[in-house]
């Protein structure tokens, strides 16, 4: 019989935001699969919990996947934690779980903390649709095409940044989507120095310049989603979708057309059937 993989959320911050659920696999499972072993082991410690852990990080999880699978298929049961919040949200585990899916092996979760789900929810910014975008490039070239690409995306934007990059982050947000824009930054989750500020992006930079919000710690940024009308002229339309179309079906082209513009699909294929005989 096959063993179990669970993924175990952990806190991120306040170590009573675990749940009674995960205490219990960490303390009766054969293996702690763990992003940083001696990170984990404090919060172990804590909860007095003795289970054999092992290493399992970006640099090894290639090489390490094979031999927890392996593991796992002869009746081991391993939970993957990752140094705070849920496993895989921009931390290592995606290998593991899908060898794991490939061998039949059960994957369980053990929900909790998430720094961006809890961010969202204390933001006041639409939670009705969002799109999670991870770490922002370091380099800032990089990162402006990465913010010009998201300047139409009208669902609210949730990145993740360090604290030696917030201030140039923030600032390249307003240069992109401008200052009237509005965001909510929130540091420090659940921490003793906590902060959650919701505001303009104007007022967001002054903050870290008057230093009422300080550039230390870990660091969500919720960005509000394009509310502007960001309708283009059916000129421009038909251009794109005769490029499209060179290669496409007229009903692809149409298609693929609407998501390129922010268009519905209906309405270009409308408009180039009524243009193609011009």
């Amino acid at each position: 019989m096959t063993g179990t993989l669970y993924i175990v959320a952990t806190p991120i911050g306040n170590l009573d935001d675990i749940s009674a659920r995960a205490i219990h696999i960490l303390k009766n499972v054969d293996l702690i699969a763990a992003e940083d072993t001696r990170h984990s082991g404090r919060l172990l410690k804590h909860l007095l919990v003795t289970t054999p852990t092992q290493a399992y990080h970006e640099h090894n999880e290639q090489q390490l996947t094979v031999q927890l699978v392996e593991q796992l298929r002869q009746g081991k049961r391993i939970a993957l934690v990752s140094d705070a919040g849920t496993p895989l949200i921009n931390d290592p585990g995606y290998k593991l779980v899908s060898a794991a899916r490939d061998n039949d092996i059960d994957v369980i979760p053990i929900p909790g903390a998430c720094a961006a789900i809890t961010a969202l929810s204390a933001s006041g910014l639409a939670t009705d649709s969002f799109i999670y975008l991870g770490y922002l490039p370091a380099k800032q070239e990089a990162r402006k095409k990465t913010l010009f690409e998201c300047r139409h995306e009208t669902r609210t934007m949730i990145f993740y940044e360090t604290p030696h990059r917030i201030e140039a982050s923030i600032q390249d947000i307003g240069d992109v989507f401008g200052e009237a824009r509005r965001v909510c930054v929130a540091r420090e989750l659940t921490k003793q120095h906590e902060q959650i500020v919701c505001d303009s992006l104007a007022v967001i930079m002054h903050r870290f310049k008057d230093g009422t919000l300080k550039a230390k710690g870990e660091f969500v940024i919720i960005v509000e989603g394009n509310t502007e009308d960001i309708s283009i002229d059916d000129a421009e339309l038909l251009r794109v979708h005769e490029i499209l179309a060179e290669k496409l079906s007229p009903k692809d082209a149409a298609a693929l057309t609407a998501r390129i513009t922010h268009s519905k699909k209906n309405d270009v294929y409308k408009l180039a059937l009524e243009n193609r005989d011009r």
